[in-house]
């Protein structure tokens, strides 16, 4: 476990994705099965535990800590695993150190009212960086800035397979994966092989620069000939597959949400795999706004009412095998027109084809990309006719020409510590507009976000912070605000709608910092009615 624990600081402290694959592919080969294969799914997210809740280890922490003490630490630190582990005191002649593998077997198999005791002695015998790793892993709370796809690539490059073969078996393995790692140091045979209705890796696209060709500007490059341009759409990326009467439906990264899904599991007529968007009809037959599909996508199981209430259904765009005939090497052209020819003879009102989208030049592209037809479009997608379908971002295949974000200028309100390399500094931001009230004008919260800045920014901004605090809430500091004081920020978005959950009634969509306004009054931000009148 103490091994586990330097591993995730290693990994948290590093902010190279090229180091912290060698990192994690140094301590697959270094460690014995089967803590190796437990690590493996924790950082993959492939591991699940009975998480213990917060409130659980707070009780505990009440029976060695003072509470005051406690209090106040938690209210800086703002994070419950990083306090305990800094505050804990561990009791002489604790247990040895235990393993990875006996602490997941111990939360797996202890009985609700044992985890505490447990939890308790393995606290003791661990240092202060095992105690955080262990409360983060058995809170399911384990986030350390590694994908599934970086965990993936470590163990790919123990071998000579490649990530992609890895992708393909992963829903047909289970940690610690043992038999994975015998296939991967050439001792054993390619694991996975009879699971049907597998997930394959994606293709995804670069985002269109004004020279996205080398040398050639957009407008020069733009070639119907060689180019198709389809809408993109604001949905979900999934991959629907049928195989030996299996059906599945996977997201991008591969996690199986079949389960909140059910009506696209009735029969359909497909029998192959297919690439599309998931989307929600709306009332008036077209696809809804985002807000809605993540609605769906959110829950495990789902009701019939609730289904019918948000149907879902799938905009098709690509096939990638069709009848058991694997047709990912054949040209996009020909994969759509093979998709062309299937999609009429499957239920119309569960799958229906992403319509090409006619061009002559890129003038055209450029109005049709800054005035989409819909609010669900969210740009453009181009693909070289001739390009195979290859698992990654291969350069220069397929681009993504998205519709220029929406900009408000708001107030930051509200600050909270942020998690791993940024734990130390304050870099996740409330931030809201002015409306109007009978005692006048007040800001009101519109958002929250935690990236868009610089490291150098980051330094500035956590000092703003501490200088501005006024009160706090818990690890929230609220800041001085007002018509005369506050700091700006250029928020960019990609869209607004009406949300019932949120204080402002209005939810945005994916809000980052666009620049930070040091220079200008917090009087002149924007008001509420401005953000509203955004609303498709």
């Amino acid at each position: 476990m103490q091994t586990f624990a330097e591993l995730l600081d290693r990994l948290i402290l590093t902010p190279s994705r090229q180091a912290r694959v060698r990192i994690l592919r140094a301590y697959l080969a270094a460690t014995p099965d089967p803590d190796r294969g437990w690590a493996l799914a924790a950082i993959a997210g492939g591991l699940k535990l009975p998480g213990l809740r917060p409130g659980l280890i707070r009780t505990l922490a009440s029976t060695r800590l003072d509470p005051v003490l406690f209090s106040l630490s938690y209210d800086y630190v703002g994070d419950l695993a990083e306090t305990v582990s800094l505050l804990w005191p561990a009791r002489p002649g604790a247990n040895r150190t235990p393993s990875l593998s006996e602490v997941v077997a111990g939360l797996q198999s202890a009985a609700p009212d044992e985890r505490a005791q447990r939890l308790e002695i393995w606290l003791d015998s661990l240092s202060v960086s095992g105690r955080y790793a262990l409360l983060k892993l058995s809170s399911g709370r384990l986030r350390i800035g590694a994908s599934k796809r970086l965990a993936l690539q470590a163990a790919a490059e123990l071998g000579t397979h490649p990530i992609e073969e890895i992708e393909e078996i992963w829903h047909g393995l289970s940690p610690p994966y043992e038999d994975l790692f015998a296939w991967l140091e050439d001792r054993g045979q390619r694991p996975g092989e009879a699971t049907p209705a597998g997930f394959r890796p994606v293709m995804l696209a670069h985002a269109a620069a004004p020279e996205f060709e080398p040398g050639r500007r957009l407008a020069d490059t733009i070639d119907p000939e060689i180019y198709a341009a389809e809408w993109k759409w604001d949905g979900v990326r999934i991959q629907l597959v049928r195989e030996r009467d299996v059906q599945r439906l996977y997201t991008r990264t591969g996690e199986d949400v079949t389960d909140a899904f059910p009506e696209l599991m009735d029969e359909i007529g497909l029998t192959g795999r297919m690439d599309g968007e998931l989307l929600i009809r709306g009332p008036d037959g077209e696809p809804a706004p985002f807000a809605e599909v993540q609605k769906r996508l959110g829950r495990r199981t789902i009701s019939v009412r609730e289904a019918a209430r948000r149907p879902a259904f799938i905009r098709s765009y690509d096939l990638l095998d069709s009848d058991g005939q694997d047709l990912r090497l054949l040209p996009f052209r020909e994969r759509r027109e093979r998709l062309e020819r299937l999609v009429p003879t499957l239920r119309p009102d569960r799958i229906d084809l992403s319509p090409l989208v006619g061009f002559s030049g890129a003038g055209e592209l450029e109005a049709l990309r800054r005035q989409p037809p819909q609010p669900a479009i969210e740009g453009l997608m181009l693909k070289r006719w001739d390009s195979p379908y290859m698992a990654g971002r291969p350069a220069g295949q397929w681009f993504k020409w998205k519709r220029d974000p929406c900009l408000i200028d708001a107030v930051m309100m509200y600050a909270q510590r942020g998690h791993g390399r940024r734990s130390g500094a304050f870099s996740d931001f409330t931030f809201g507009v002015w409306t109007s009230t009978p005692e006048g004008d007040r800001l009101t919260p519109v958002g929250k976000t935690y990236f868009g800045f610089t490291d150098e920014e980051l330094v500035r901004l956590d000092r703003h912070v501490r200088e501005t605090t006024v009160d706090r809430f818990g690890p929230v500091h609220s800041l001085a605000t007002g018509p005369h004081q506050g700091l700006v920020l250029e928020v960019a978005f990609d869209a607004v709608q009406r949300s019932t959950r949120h204080r402002s009634g209005l939810a945005m969509r994916f809000p980052r910092i666009h620049r930070i306004r040091w220079d200008k009054p917090a009087g002149e931000a924007d008001r509420l009615e401005t953000l509203a009148a955004m609303i498709p």
